[in-house]
């Protein structure tokens, strides 16, 4: 999942003088004068070009990043700082065209890099390729990163984009073949963007198993883009109070990859990237005190970006998106425990939410209209599908009804018996845990329906974690997301290419995380419908884009009907940028960092 977009930002919170030092450092790490020639009246400075001849980049993420191996998580913390290092095959541009990185072309059938009959992909890469430490690239790298992805063992989570692939062949040193099990549609998937990501045989063969996870280059990367990580790695830095909670920041140094292949790039001598800390001082650090050159997902109040812009020089861009934000409805119990400590099991239906017309009614409780102009850019939205807009579906539609949910609530024999103020049934109180990440706009949201909720005899119960818990996959983490540990939770989410299949495929039956499988797949909601899975296994074969796209809108229109979750927002990527940072140039397709080669300090 991109999860991408998951926020944090606390209840209540205090900087420490802790966190006053990590401001301090950012302040004090500000760029140095490159060297430059003597301007005149009227030719402006000239802005020198070569390897590591501008100063430092300064990047806040405010979200920690725990792991720089891209196939082991599915967060976007990790995610894009593992970018700057590893590079996929090809990405998606902001519109949609396949731009090639180790690869030496793009595949086409005119020039026999896709095959006629559809059942598989040939790759040129680009020769010459060395990873950071200096050893050579070749195909089979690329032969070993499908199967390291494709071994259970490892617990990969990019495993299902592969999941057509029936096998990988190295043809020489530079030429891979991918085929497939059937006729694909989607042959650009594999390699491909932030799941394409390619790893170095040499260095993680001896970690191609259930020991993944403790493989040294987790954090310590050896990749063939720009940029090289020093060591230590993930650096643990200060922790700062959020209220009661204490979160750990941290920072990872780049320098150069002196093996990079072009050699007048990249820019900088120096990237420095904080993780952690609140996003309200990510926009004030990049937006209006310049201490930082980007920032990440800036999902704050729309006035208060507006406010830090006037009072500073950053700029706030957007990057519009298939993400969106969205409440998820447990079909499970998770109050209830199994004899092996197993928690929302699909041994236990959820005493009302396993209910269509209790989920029905909690869709017309939500004031998308109201929660959508919280977020900067937004829209609010009725499908989960959204992006390429041609696959946003015209037939679903959103109302605000409360009257109409609390219909819903007495024909479903959820009512007040005993006049306390909450519905009640079988001895059953309709209560509510409501989960989110810690975020002001999640926050206000939260507040927002459980203000509709309770007006109508729902007992609401608002919670709030720290993304680094929710998001964090141990399978010993009992608030891992996987696990779901509420009655609703709320996060953004979307597909990462223009193919949806792997995202849409979220919600097969088989994706259900599980005791049993070790907590992997994402049909999160545990929400298993045998008509949803025909039509994705439909969209699997079917080559005719027209059809194939109906097949998707159709798995979309058939959640929605069945209310498996709640959209709100077709919400806005919007980051930070300093007002001497020049070349970013943001796709919804891939991470923010995807062309870190081309950033550089404009001239004074």
């Amino acid at each position: 999942m991109f999860n991408k977009a998951l926020l944090k930002f606390p209840r209540v919170y205090i900087f420490t003088p802790l966190l006053l030092t990590v401001l301090i450092f950012f302040a004090c790490a500000g760029p140095s004068s490159p060297p430059t020639s003597t301007p005149t009246p009227t030719t402006p400075t000239p802005v020198p070009t070569g390897r590591g001849v501008g100063d430092t980049l300064r990047i806040l993420y405010w979200q920690a990043p725990e792991i720089l191996n891209p196939h082991l998580t599915v967060n976007t913390k990790d995610q894009h700082p593992s970018r700057v290092t590893y590079e996929p095959l090809a990405s998606f541009d902001k519109d949609g065209r396949l731009i090639p990185f180790l690869a030496a072309e793009i595949p086409t059938l005119e020039n026999g890099g896709v095959a006629a009959d559809g059942k598989s992909v040939t790759w040129k890469l680009k020769q010459g390729v060395r990873w950071s430490d200096g050893e050579p690239f070749t195909a089979d790298d690329v032969l070993f990163t499908y199967e390291f992805i494709t071994n259970p063992a490892t617990g990969a989570t990019t495993a299902g984009t592969y999941e057509a692939v029936a096998g990988v062949e190295v043809m020489d040193d530079y030429t891979v073949k991918v085929n497939f099990k059937e006729v694909n549609p989607a042959w650009s998937l594999p390699f491909v963007g932030i799941p394409g990501m390619i790893l170095p045989r040499h260095v993680f063969e001896p970690y191609n198993g259930p020991n993944a996870h403790v493989a040294p280059a987790n954090v310590l990367p050896i990749g063939t883009g720009p940029y090289r990580v020093i060591e230590p790695g993930i650096k643990p830095q200060e922790v700062l109070f959020l209220g009661t909670k204490l979160i750990p920041t941290n920072k990872i140094v780049y320098e150069p990859n002196p093996y990079f292949r072009e050699e007048d790039k990249p820019y900088f001598r120096r990237v420095i990237l904080r993780g952690g800390g609140t996003v309200n001082e990510a926009a004030r650090s990049v937006l209006k005190t310049n201490d930082v050159d980007y920032a990440w997902y800036l999902q704050v109040d729309p006035e208060q970006l507006a406010k830090l812009e006037a009072e500073g020089e950053g700029k706030a861009i957007s990057n519009f998106g298939p993400f969106v934000e969205h409440i998820l409805l447990n079909h499970t119990d998770p109050n209830r425990i199994t004899e092996t400590a197993e928690r929302s099991s699909i041994q236990f239906p959820h005493p009302f939410l396993s209910d269509k017309k209790v989920r029905q009614a909690f869709t017309d409780a939500v004031d998308r209209e109201t929660i959508a102009a919280l977020y900067t850019g937004s829209r609010p939205t009725s499908n989960i599908l959204v992006a390429p807009a041609n696959y946003n579906s015209p037939h679903t539609s959103y109302e605000f009804n409360l009257t109409k949910a609390a219909q819903l609530l007495d024909e479903a024999g959820w009512v007040d018996t005993d006049g306390d103020g909450i519905r009640d049934k079988d001895g059953v109180k309709m209560k509510v845990v409501f989960l989110t990440t810690t975020a002001p706009v999640r926050q206000q949201t939260q507040r927002i329906i459980e203000k509709a909720f309770e007006s109508m005899g729902v007992d609401v119960e608002l919670q709030i974690l720290d993304s680094a818990i929710l998001f964090n996959s141990d399978s010993s983490n009992p608030s891992d997301y996987h696990q779901f540990p509420a009655d609703m939770m709320e996060y953004a989410d979307g597909n990462l290419s223009p193919d949806p299949g792997t995202y849409m495929r979220y919600w097969t039956c088989d994706q259900i995380p599980q005791q049993a499988n070790n907590w992997t797949g994402e049909n999160i909601e545990r929400w298993c419908n045998p008509a949803y899975d025909a039509l994705y296994q439909q969209s699997t074969r079917e080559v005719d884009f027209e059809k194939r796209q109906e097949l998707f809108i159709n798995m979309n229109d058939l959640l929605i009907e069945e209310a498996v979750l709640i959209p709100l927002v077709h919400s806005a990527d919007v980051s930070g940028v300093s007002p001497t940072l020049e070349g970013v140039d943001l796709t919804p397709w891939d991470a923010d960092l995807w062309n870190i080669k081309d950033w550089r300090r404009s001239s004074p």
